[in-house]
């Protein structure tokens, strides 16, 4: 980790292991889901300590400040030492995960192929 320099965006992401590779991390900068100081930013974008990152990875939010630099993919206790997450984002996505878990997931009757239950009840219907 480096203190006084400063890091690619797309670098920082991956390291920090908020994308698997920088092919995600820049593509998710360049369709704007990242956002450095409330603006949204290119993948070339130099961080520097204290600057505050908005991502979006599907339908969470995370807000981060970042504590540390670094270029290199470490273990994840390495990684989650690179930015500290503000406490008011992470009680919001900690509570919609547990809207999307309590809530049924959606089915559309009538489309597609039917699962195993509908095509058993099909066939007692039809009495074969």
């Amino acid at each position: 980790m480096s203190d006084g320099a400063r890091v690619r965006l797309d670098r920082w992401l991956w390291a920090a292991r908020f994308f698997k590779t920088r092919a995600l991390a820049a593509a998710a900068i360049g369709g704007g889901k990242v956002e450095v100081g409330g603006a949204r930013a290119k993948r070339a974008k130099l961080l520097a300590v204290g600057d505050r990152l908005r991502i979006r990875r599907g339908p969470f939010e995370y807000i981060v400040v970042v504590r540390a630099l670094s270029e290199h993919r470490g273990p994840p206790g390495a990684a989650a030492a690179l930015y500290v997450e503000d406490a008011e984002g992470k009680r919001l996505r900690e509570h919609l995960a547990e809207q999307l878990r309590v809530a049924p997931s959606l089915r559309y009757e009538g489309k597609g192929r039917p699962t195993k239950r509908e095509r058993r009840a099909i066939e007692k219907l039809r009495g074969e």
